[in-house]
């Protein structure tokens, strides 16, 4: 497969600016592989589609609010800058982007907040966007941590021109979100509400967690047309015991596993043993999955629809079949579904 094989024009109108107004509201396209047959209901009727000890695989990461503003000295431009990853928690090293980067050298000090709060010092450059800052704090680190806080912001994706309002707070992220650590949202998940998750327990369906901190390197453009030349940025992944052996009682009764978005079905894929079940796991993975691949663990994938020629687009044109999933981008244009992190949701089954 090459880079090309994943363009497709994308109206503009279609880009999601606010979520739905409620979670479980927004449309779900179902695609059945074997029936190669597409059907368009809404979110919440995901419970008619599983039955009991299915398992369902949620990413319980939690978003930070990771995008800070500050102004540099002397000249006192505004810099955006991107918290990536913690590299040092004793000497307040982080990994960040910084934009715009032609402005920003070793030795820069920022100042961020109404009475420079916080000041942080350009120690290093990693690539031509990133740098590695140390901020300089006097409290402890519980009070650096809640004066990030404080000063960072919802880090929307870029394509939503407008704003963080109050909502987003809530609404970019998911209800059962629990370990901080990610920059975005893991998508798929952000549909599920109180309600829905009560009506599958009801149900007996089974809800494991496993964690991936998502970061930028999910959204990096494919920049080669040979797939098997790009390199994905690495991610941390928890998957703990509990989740391991409820997947694989699912497997070995023949139940059906879920994973709820392209961030759980990674780390699925991350920790496999040579007879095809789940192994716990704590650790890092870069695996990038494209066609065509063998998949070992869930045999059902709910996901949002992604950009052109993203890698989110080809590990669910992997899993749905790639003409398939062409088909199915067709026909949520032409039936105006919304796309991307605030958009309409699938499922392949």
């Amino acid at each position: 497969m090459k880079l090309s094989h994943f363009k497709f024009d994308l109206p503009e109108e279609l880009l999601a600016n606010y979520p739905s107004p409620e979670r479980d509201e927004a449309r779900l396209m179902v695609l059945d592989r074997k029936t190669q047959t597409i059907e368009h209901k809404l979110f919440k009727d995901l419970v008619d589609y599983f039955d009991e000890d299915d398992v369902m695989v949620f990413n319980n990461t939690k978003v930070f609010p990771a995008r800070l503003y500050g102004n540099k000295e002397k000249t006192g431009a505004r810099i955006e800058v991107f918290l990536l990853r913690e590299l040092n928690a004793e000497s307040r090293l982080w990994d960040v982007l910084v934009d715009p980067a032609r402005k920003i050298r070793i030795g820069n000090k920022l100042f961020f907040g109404d009475n420079d709060d916080l000041v942080a010092e350009v120690i290093d450059n990693t690539t031509s966007r990133g740098r590695t800052l140390r901020f300089l704090f006097d409290g402890s680190y519980e009070e650096f941590r809640k004066k990030l806080k404080e000063l960072g912001e919802t880090p929307l994706p870029k394509y939503i021109k407008r704003d963080v309002e109050p909502l987003d707070d809530e609404r970019y992220q998911t209800i059962y979100a629990k370990h901080e650590g990610a920059v975005a949202a893991p998508t798929a998940g952000l549909h599920f509400s109180k309600h829905l998750l009560k009506r599958l327990e009801i149900k007996g369906v089974k809800l494991a967690e496993v964690t991936l901190h998502v970061g930028l390197g999910t959204f990096n453009p494919v920049e080669v047309e040979d797939l098997s030349k790009h390199k994905m940025d690495s991610e941390e992944i928890n998957i703990p015991e509990s989740a391991s052996k409820m997947v694989n009682a699912a497997i070995d009764s023949k139940k059906r596993v879920v994973a709820i978005g392209t961030t759980v079905m990674r780390t699925l894929e991350s920790s496999v043993s040579a007879d095809h079940h789940l192994k716990p796991f704590s650790g890092w993975t870069n695996k990038f999955i494209f066609p065509p691949y063998e998949f070992s663990i869930a045999d059902a994938m709910v996901t949002n629809f992604h950009t052109p020629k993203s890698t989110l687009m080809m590990m669910t044109s992997a899993f749905a079949g790639h003409d398939f999933l062409k088909e199915a981008y067709a026909e949520a244009i032409k039936e105006k579904y919304n796309f991307y992190s605030y958009g309409d949701a699938m499922l392949i089954k």
